[in-house]
């Protein structure tokens, strides 16, 4: 069954940019002056592997009825009712307005989950607006730019969830299926992993670097559950990528890390961890996704004691954004640790999905400041901890509102993250804690 998604938002906030980027065409009319579409338009829509309809609609404003700008609207909100999801779009870099805090009112009654997207975040841009934008009680803002399609991955993982859900409504007996990509330097045995997954030699293998030339998906099945399975081009450092096809291989495996859920980076366990190791490492975790660390050829390491406690130290030290970051050792030709590594694959992918009941959060958090009491403001004051809630699964994020968010030191923000991995077991998945200023957002004033 293909889900249906409205795009709604208030005049000119890049409604037709995002559907024409979504939909790979120039179906909508796309125009600086504000009111340009009128009617619903619709398309079939391609993310990552997700396929959905799409609609674009009118910009929504508060206007008579019976007016054009009225009926427009009326037009809107029957596409609303008639779709699974909803994604409303404000301009980061306008800011938001007294017409976005109106139709976000609105939209809250309406019975259909909402995606936030803040648009125009080019380059890093609008950030300000983005975070103006929680406000509006409809959990954390999307950062993208429609016109430069920064930001569709997070998208993607946004749309993901609604997506399993949908699925699983229709055949309850079915799990969600997990995206797996197999990354790491060329010739540590990606290809000949997957082989060993699937049974069969369906990928290219040997011993000469960068044999695999593209990131290949799989849809498969591992005791019953769902995996499509993607392995990749070795990534190498850039002073190296100097073919063009290389560029167009590692460019392939950034896009696969960006549309995945887990992540296995591949270590040669006869080299173990090197720079470029940790420089991929990086950026599955800047991208929010559940990494495993796999060492592979671990039947050739003598040591092996000593060598795997040099690779945890390593990683405690240079990946500190993340702790606990499992490992799996395992020999890809010989069969060794599969069952170990995909066992791993779906605890990790368990603890990347958990959420967290609001009221649990702020009985901790209660007791977290108690326990260790915010310092004081440059003011002397004290800061106030005032209300938490996660924002966001995949990976989980978190927003508190903060009296004075400025004066928290960094220090405290890793506090809060640290307890919440050891209270939660959040272990070895990035954790995001961002900080609000003001009331709580989410009780409406008497």
């Amino acid at each position: 069954m293909t889900i249906s998604v409205a795009i709604i938002g208030r005049p000119n906030t890049g409604k037709s940019t995002l559907f024409n980027r979504l939909v790979g065409k120039r179906l909508a009319l796309v125009d600086d002056q504000p009111g340009v579409t009128r009617d619903r338009c619709e398309g079939e829509a391609e993310l990552g592997d997700l396929s959905f309809r799409i609609i674009d609609t009118a910009g929504l404003d508060n206007a008579d009825a019976e007016s054009l700008a009225g009926r427009m609207q009326r037009q809107t909100e029957q596409a609303v009712a008639e779709s699974n999801v909803v994604l409303m779009l404000v301009d980061a870099r306008a800011g938001i307005t007294a017409l976005d805090r109106h139709f976000a009112d609105w939209v809250r009654g309406q019975s259909v989950p909402v995606i936030l997207a803040a648009n125009k975040c080019e380059g890093g841009g609008g950030e300000a607006g983005r975070l103006e934008a929680f406000e509006l009680g409809l959990g954390e803002p999307i950062a993208v730019s429609a016109e430069h399609g920064e930001g569709l991955g997070e998208l993607y993982g946004a749309l993901q969830p609604i997506v399993d859900a949908d699925a699983i409504e229709g055949d309850e007996e079915a799990a969600p299926e997990v995206q797996l990509a197999i990354v790491g330097r060329p010739n540590t045995g990606k290809s000949t992993l997957v082989n060993q997954l699937l049974g069969q030699d369906r990928l290219l293998t040997g011993p000469e670097a960068g044999i695999t030339r593209d990131s290949i998906a799989i849809d498969w099945e591992y005791d019953n559950r769902p995996l499509k399975l993607i392995d990749t081009a070795g990534l190498r450092r850039r002073a190296r990528v100097d073919e063009k096809l290389e560029k167009l291989s590692a460019r392939d495996t950034a896009r696969a890390i960006q549309f995945s859920q887990v992540v296995v980076l591949m270590l040669d366990g006869q080299t173990m961890l090197e720079r470029q190791d940790l420089t991929i490492a990086r950026q599955v975790i800047d991208e929010g996704r559940a990494l495993i660390i796999a060492v592979n050829k671990w039947d050739l390491v003598k040591t092996k004691k000593a060598a795997m406690r040099k690779l945890e130290d390593r990683l405690e030290t240079s990946l500190t954004q993340v702790r606990g970051i499992p490992v799996v050792t395992l020999s890809a030709l010989e069969g060794t640790g599969i069952d170990k590594l995909m066992a791993a694959v779906f605890e990790i992918y368990q603890v990347w999905n958990r959420r967290i009941a609001t009221a649990r959060l702020n009985d901790w958090l209660a007791e977290m400041v108690e326990l260790h009491p915010p310092p004081l403001a440059s003011t002397g004051r004290r800061v106030r901890l005032r209300y938490m809630t996660q924002t966001k699964t995949r990976p989980p994020t978190f927003a508190v509102w903060v009296s004075r968010p400025k004066d928290l030191p960094e220090a405290y923000s890793r506090y809060l993250v640290n307890g919440l991995r050891d209270d939660f077991g959040l272990i070895g998945v990035p954790l995001r804690i961002t900080l609000r200023q003001g009331k709580n957002p989410y009780v409406k004033e008497t």
